[in-house]
């Protein structure tokens, strides 16, 4: 009775080690991992409009499975440079956008139906941004964007647009290209 009392809690330790290995390497796998989706698209902090990372009918990109009947885009942002604008005229076709933090996760997402007369505009920016621009703001002629808090300084936006059929994906791929994702400057004080 006394040997098989010592192998059941030595089982038992060992399992508990082994989820707790399991545990700690799940939760940090996000943090260690050198290839992530910032990672990525980092390379579009530079430029001003969106950059296409899969193209509708499944051509040569980095996402796992990606939807063939949809147009995806992507632009980083930086708000240590300022808050961001993303703004893109609606069309025929679905547009999507979903905000994520640099550290994965999205904090924000919107589709079309958001759009004022056909154009959608977005800014991202910090807290602190968001008040100044408020102090700054006229009361009379109030801003019509749509004004979003980031958690975090660095993150990029998804741009999708779907195409339902085959002969819509350049019009897909072309929507998502024209998507502007520029830095508006910060006010030097």
């Amino acid at each position: 009775m006394r040997g098989f009392s010592r192998f059941l809690i030595a089982t038992l330790c060992g399992l508990v080690l082994a989820v707790g290995v399991h545990i700690v390497s799940i939760l940090a796998t996000p943090h260690l991992a050198e290839q992530d989706a910032f990672a990525k698209v980092q390379s579009t902090l530079t430029a001003e409009t969106a950059q296409i990372i899969s193209a509708p009918g499944g051509a040569d990109t980095w996402m796992p499975m990606p939807d063939p009947a949809v147009a995806v885009a992507a632009c980083a942002f930086d708000l240590r440079d300022g808050p961001m604008r993303v703004s893109a005229k609606t069309g025929q076709n679905l547009l999507t956008f979903s905000f994520h933090k640099e550290s994965g996760g999205v904090f924000f997402a919107v589709t079309d139906r958001a759009a004022v007369r056909g154009e959608l505009e977005i800014v991202a920016m910090t807290a602190r941004q968001l008040d100044e621009a408020r102090a700054a703001e006229d009361e009379n002629d109030p801003s019509r964007d749509v004004r979003i808090v980031a958690p975090e300084q660095q993150g990029f936006v998804i741009v999708r647009v779907a195409a339902p059929t085959p002969s819509q994906r350049p019009q897909a791929e072309e929507a998502a290209k024209a998507v502007s994702c520029v830095t508006e400057q910060a006010e030097q004080s």
